[in-house]
This record gives structure tokens, sequence and C-alpha cells, in this order.
């Protein structure tokens, strides 16, 4: 299948149908070839409605759940969002296409290398992406209008809240091993605002402030 038609096949049975209809958020998910994001033997299925391997142990996410976790985030063009788990960098890339600046953290120096290489062929560059533990954050470019957790956590990093704006939003997976609650956190002048968005299930996020490896 042609890959145009294909993402349109999945904007409109997978995102629209489960009702996303941000114009910008399905502008973005038409635009970003997420077969490019997968590896060879995998392209075929690349706009299929499941997560999918892309080595080390790590996946890229259900469309419907990058969807639904990009809505929540509410990114705007003048926003600067930061990443945790930049995995193949397809969550990257639809940032990329609806604010200014995505800062990307991956602990995963193969996987950072593969998606800068993909993100570059696509000059998709406002992504910047650092190797290290992304469970510390990015404190050289806070505060961030939005954070972004592809990765499940133990608990909710200190260091996020701290280096989140008043009004800004963080969406992470916060459980066990197994399956987490994604959750939907807004800074306040004083403390948090949280909203569960229901279970889901992530890979670990590995670092001081998240899983031991």
């Amino acid at each position: 299948m042609d890959p145009f038609i294909a993402r349109q096949h999945m904007v409109d049975t997978q995102i629209k149908a489960r009702g996303i209809n941000n114009p910008r958020i399905l502008k973005a998910f038409l635009e970003v070839p997420r077969h490019l994001f997968v590896d060879e033997h995998l392209k075929y299925r690349a706009y299929d409605d499941n997560p999918l391997t892309i080595g080390y142990g790590q996946t890229i996410s259900q469309p419907y759940i990058v969807a639904l976790m990009t809505e929540a985030l509410d990114p705007k063009p003048e926003h600067k969002i930061l990443e945790l788990g930049s995995g193949s960098g397809y969550q990257a890339a639809i940032l990329s296409r609806l604010c200014r600046d995505v800062y990307s953290i991956e602990r995963i120096t193969g996987l950072a290398s593969k998606a800068r290489n993909v993100l570059d062929e696509l000059s998709y560059f406002n992504v910047h992406i650092t190797v290290g533990d992304g469970t510390r954050g990015y404190e050289k470019e806070s505060p961030y209008d939005g954070i972004i957790v592809t990765a499940g956590a133990p608990y909710v990093p200190e260091k996020l809240i701290e280096q989140l704006k008043v009004g800004g939003r963080l969406v992470i997976p916060v459980g066990d091993r197994d399956i987490q609650d994604l959750k939907l956190i807004t800074k306040k002048e004083k403390g948090t605002f949280e909203k569960s968005m229901g279970g889901c299930r992530f890979v670990k996020l590995i670092g001081k402030q998240g899983w031991e490896e």
C-alpha cells in the first residue's frame, strides 16, 4: 500500500475513530512517515494498530497511544517540549511538527543515533537528542512548556516537576513493571493537578529516578 494512503487509513481508523480530532495533530500524523522509524523487515506493519519492536528491548508505541499522549500534552507552535525516551524518534518527529523545539533524552546510544539519522533525513532539525539519564530531566534547557515520558515510571520524578513551567503539562505512565496508569499532571503555582487517562503498558523507565537497569 502507498505510504500516504496507509497513513490516511491509520488516522481515520485508529485516531479519529477514537475521538482525537485536533486538526493540527491529525495533520502531523498524516505528514510524518512512520514507516521510516521502523526496521526494514517491519515497514509493511508500520501503520498497524499496535506497537513494534525497534531493537534493544524497546518499542515504537501504538499510533493511537502516541496521538493520545500528544493530545494530552497540547503542544503549541511556540512551545519547548522535553521528551524522555527518544526510542525510534517517531514521537519526537510528531511533536516537531507541532512546537518550536523538542529536547529528547535517550539512554541507549544506538537508538539515539538511528533516530537522529531519520530525523536528519526528514530535515526535522528542531529535535535535539541527547544521550543520558532522562529521569534527571534536562535542566540546561528548562523550564519546559510540556514534558512527555515514553516509558513506564515507578513514580513521578521530582526533577521533571521542577523543570516544568507553571501551567505546563507532564504526560507520564506510572505504575509497576507490567502495567501503568497514564497520568496528565499540570503544574500549578502551588502543587500540581493530576488526571488519570487510563491503563497502559510501556517499557521500563530506567534511571536514577526510575527503575534500576
